[in-house]
């Protein structure tokens, strides 16, 4: 599927004045995905049609990514990204979902779990968590290993390097994160690059990096949430990333050891695109898991 053929299929929700752009197929119980950084939505093709097949799976550009608006004066951050998720659910009469994350979108999984543990001890009603899976990303900012590139964009002077930032530089970064044996194809990286500067994206990388600083500001919230959530967990993890690879694969095992981890070796970090199949055989397995849990 082409990146054209992705937007043209999908949908458009309006949050706080500005445009969020989401895909919606297959029938059955609703699955949520969310994707990471830099990148959006698209990112989930090549497990779309496994997924589509059996749920109906839910997926939205963050704003300020992708095929969604990126205003400038906008105030970005992990807390109004999930209330726009929210909002957007509810706008499409989902109550209970379960939710497959990565990256960026681990953490706002987190924030979404944190409320949806909050809603549960008051009985107010919200997005119900099914079961939550994560792929590879900063669930614990202290094993999150960000690329120099990030760490750049992210501080005072992240506004005149974006500018800089040209194709060539972007790519070499995008590929980095990749399994030796699993590096994107030429047009791959091209369709990430064009996913993050289309409509103005590189004027607002910096904004859309404060969620670094929200990671280590809320690292209690989001760690208690994995801590004490009775929800169903699971971890696929991408060991050759660089970035939340191995570590945080053992992070995780330490700080939740009832959940359960699926290693694939030689991918990287971005395993939907590197290993769709594994990936699909992973989330197959724990989801027949938690059938048979809740039967």
């Amino acid at each position: 599927m082409t990146l054209d053929e992705w937007r043209v299929a999908g949908a458009e929700f309006c949050h706080r004045g500005h445009r969020v752009f989401y895909r919606d197929g297959g029938v059955g119980e609703p699955l949520l995905l969310l994707h990471g950084y830099p990148t959006a939505s698209a990112d989930w093709r090549r497990v779309w049609p496994g997924l589509t097949g059996q749920y109906r799976v839910l997926a939205a550009d963050m704003l300020g990514f992708g095929f969604s608006d990126k205003p400038i004066d906008y105030h970005y951050s992990v807390f109004d990204q999930a209330s726009m998720i929210e909002n957007w659910i509810e706008h499409l009469g989902v109550g209970r979902a379960h939710v497959l994350a990565h990256d960026l979108g681990d953490t706002l999984a987190q924030e979404l779990l944190a409320r949806h543990l909050a809603r549960s001890a008051t009985d107010r009603a919200g997005l119900e968590i099914a079961s939550l899976t994560f792929l590879n990303g900063g669930l614990f900012p202290e094993s999150h290993r960000a690329l120099p590139l990030l760490r750049v964009l992210a501080s005072p002077v992240g506004d005149w390097i974006a500018w800089a930032i040209g194709e060539a530089a972007f790519s070499r970064s995008y590929a980095g994160v990749f399994g030796e044996a699993t590096r994107p194809s030429v047009t791959d990286t091209a369709e990430a690059w064009s996913l993050v500067r289309g409509g103005g994206g590189l004027a607002i990388q910096r904004r859309l990096l404060g969620y670094f600083e929200e990671r280590w500001r809320y690292r209690g919230r989001w760690v208690d949430a994995l801590v004490r959530t009775h929800v169903p967990l699971l971890l696929v993890s991408g060991a050759a990333d660089p970035v939340a690879g191995v570590a945080s694969a053992e992070r995780f095992r330490e700080v939740v050891p009832r959940a359960k981890v699926v290693s694939l070796d030689g991918v990287g970090h971005y395993p939907q695109i590197e290993a769709p199949a594994r990936v699909l055989d992973a989330y197959a397995d724990f989801r027949d898991v938690v059938a048979e849990r809740a039967a």
